[in-house]
């Protein structure tokens, strides 16, 4: 007797293959892979020969919780990452009070296991004076360093206090990479007349991408310096990808975000507000480096960096707009469209979104459809595109800058541990979520 059987499924194996066929889940595991199962079940979905996947996880988000929760929180959050077929999240500490000590840490995992229908894991925020927490939280998926200034309170730009976080402990470093003293030059320089009203654009030279690479320079040269485990968040410029393409250690890796494929200085003529975001959208011609930096191993992973404020707080003028966009129920499809437009393929996918994360933050169980693996699933559907509208969107913020897209791939089912959280169109009653473990000596 099984929990759960996903039946006539085409079922999406490690090395981008399909196979048809059924998945029996129980106890929150997978059981048996087969091309029919003959065993009775509590629930079973027909998959209809739809796409089935391993469920996503998103190593990167912003769920507002505690301190902004009119933006999102974490059950939220987790409402709209299982639409997008995101199984499990990693959540940074830049919220209020920020995640920097165990009282925040157990907060969090309390809070989320009262309120997430998605599996869940969280950062420690580095600042200039909790380097004992930094190394001593637990559980922690990796420590947060913000070498510029952005969303929060958590800023750490001077070598003093970056050597010593570098040079003690094990855990992984996770970095923001802008560089603090270039963002307040470029300010002062072309932000100066405080009467004008700037273009939206104006964020993209602001924080240019000598700003980004500066950071990263600084970051890798710790990294090499103290053996230090590095990765280095939201890669976003075509520079930044040459640099690791000379330079990459065994013990750095980075990842890159959909905003920064999907989109480029040109959506500031029709998104305006929507797009401004840390580190900025740049000129078309990083994506297409962006893209080559993932097909050729430099870039190791895809997060989301889903970072939600209110449409009103959006629309203020510059500089006075928050930079942060929803998106961690689009990444998914977004992907699956590129794929269907020939830019990755299945196998892609798998490594950049399920099973490459899961062994970069050492995730146990996860990121793959193989017997004895956790069963977090993701039933898609790669036959009918949707045009995505703001009101579609189920995280808090309720718009996207991908409003007016056609993308195909989205979630018919969800399946957290065993258990459907989203099918029909709707997300099920009830807390399916459980904390992440982290294992600190796999790596990729």
């Amino acid at each position: 007797m099984y929990d759960l059987i996903v039946r006539n499924a085409s079922i999406a194996c490690n090395d981008g293959s399909t196979m048809a066929g059924d998945v029996g889940c129980r106890d929150g595991r997978i059981q048996e892979i087969s091309a029919s199962i003959n065993s009775q079940s509590s629930e079973s979905v027909d998959g209809n020969g739809h796409l089935l996947l391993p469920g996503v996880i998103d190593p990167q988000v912003h769920f507002r919780e505690p301190g902004a929760t009119h933006k999102e929180d974490l059950g939220s959050g987790a409402r709209a990452a299982v639409r997008g077929g995101v199984t499990s999240f990693l959540e940074m500490p830049n919220c209020n009070p920020p995640t920097i000590d165990q009282t925040q840490m157990d907060w969090k995992l309390k809070r989320a296991s009262e309120t997430c229908v998605a599996n869940f894991g969280f950062f420690v925020g580095a600042t200039k004076s909790n380097l004992e927490s930094l190394n001593n939280v637990h559980p922690a998926c990796g420590i947060k360093i913000f070498m510029g200034s952005s969303t929060g309170s958590l800023l750490v730009d001077d070598d003093t206090s970056l050597d010593k976080i570098f040079s003690h402990g094990q855990r992984l470093i996770a970095v923001h990479a802008e560089d603090e003293y270039r963002i307040k030059q470029r300010t002062s320089t072309l932000l100066s007349d405080n009467n004008t009203t700037y273009d939206y654009s104006i964020h993209s030279q602001v924080r240019d991408s000598e700003t980004a690479c500066i950071a990263t320079r600084r970051a890798l040269e710790l990294s090499e310096r103290y053996g230090r485990r590095l990765h280095i968040l939201h890669l976003s410029t075509g520079e930044e990808v040459e640099l690791l393409r000379q330079n990459k250690p065994s013990q750095v890796t980075c990842e890159v975000i959909p905003n920064h494929l999907f989109l480029s200085t040109e959506d500031y003529k029709t998104q305006g507000a929507r797009v401004v975001m840390n580190p900025p959208i740049r000129e078309p011609a990083n994506a297409d480096q962006l893209w080559q930096g993932l097909h050729d191993g430099v870039i190791d992973i895809i997060a989301t960096d889903h970072a939600p404020h209110t449409l009103a707080e959006k629309s203020v003028n510059y500089p006075a707009t928050p930079s942060g966009m929803p998106g961690v129920e689009t990444s998914l499809p977004l992907m699956l469209t590129a794929m269907t437009e020939g830019r990755c393929t299945l196998a892609d996918i798998l490594n950049w979104m399920c099973r490459g994360p899961a062994q970069l933050y050492g995730i146990p169980n996860k990121g793959q459809i193989a017997e004895g693996f956790d069963a977090d699933l993701t039933l898609v559907d790669m036959q009918t595109a949707q045009l995505l509208q703001d009101e579609d969107v189920v995280s808090r913020a309720g718009w996207s800058a991908y409003r007016g897209r056609r993308l195909t791939g989205w979630p018919l089912v969800t399946v957290v541990g065993g258990r459907v959280v989203y099918a029909d169109g709707a997300i099920r009653p009830g807390i399916f979520g459980q904390p992440l473990t982290f294992d600190s000596t796999q790596t990729l």
